[in-house]
């Protein structure tokens, strides 16, 4: 089994590249964004530690965590910020890595990907046997945005600027697919590099 990481710009066509492969590969996929929010559900690893750092207020009524009021309260503090992604993120890590183990015993798919805002940075090149970058340019990725989540050019700056370079991107990367034509080119080029790695199996 092939352990594959994902990332690319925000706009970049990642959730869509993940549902083609995963309806026309034997492979399963783990996107860090739903692991974290299953660690902070009551019960759960992160829970605890969260509402003991942030307090009750970030509650609903049935004792879960309200996102909204969550981000709204670390956002604005960046020391709390880094509290709160020293607990989530090696706990979404450690989920991560038992999964993967979990899959390999199993031994019955050929690929699993992972998909993170912050592969790159949260130390995740070590788990994975190769990174791929999404690449889409920058003028297709606003005009997706804007029609699809109805993103200002402002609010769409913010985020590229937090987010990688394109050069840090392709330094880390070893495959390129580039999302920025229809996108059966783009499924063409994954085509191309999953049947090559499922050739060398066999």
């Amino acid at each position: 089994m092939k352990v594959i990481g994902i990332t690319g710009g925000v706009g970049a066509g990642k959730s869509r590249v993940l549902e083609y492969i995963s309806s026309n590969y034997n492979c399963d996929i783990i996107m860090a964004d739903n692991a974290a929010h299953m660690l902070e559900e009551p019960g759960q690893k992160c829970y605890y530690e969260l509402t003991a750092l942030l307090g009750d207020g970030i509650l609903n009524d049935d004792g879960s965590i309200n996102k909204a009021r969550m981000a709204e309260k670390i956002f604005t503090d960046k020391n709390l910020l880094r509290k709160v992604n020293e607990i989530v993120h090696p706990a979404v890590k450690a989920y991560i890595l038992e999964y993967i183990s979990e899959r390999k015993k199993e031994n019955k798919l050929n690929f699993l990907f992972i998909e993170a805002a912050l592969l790159i940075e949260a130390g995740y090149t070590g788990i994975v046997d190769e990174l791929w970058y999404i690449h889409t340019d920058i003028g297709i990725r606003r005009q997706r945005l804007k029609s699809s989540r109805a993103y200002t050019d402002e609010k769409i700056d913010s985020i590229i600027q937090k987010q990688l370079s394109e050069e840090e991107f392709r330094k880390y990367c070893s495959v390129i697919i580039d999302n920025s034509g229809d996108f059966e080119s783009a499924c063409k080029q994954i085509d191309r590099k999953l049947e090559e790695y499922l050739c060398q199996r066999q």
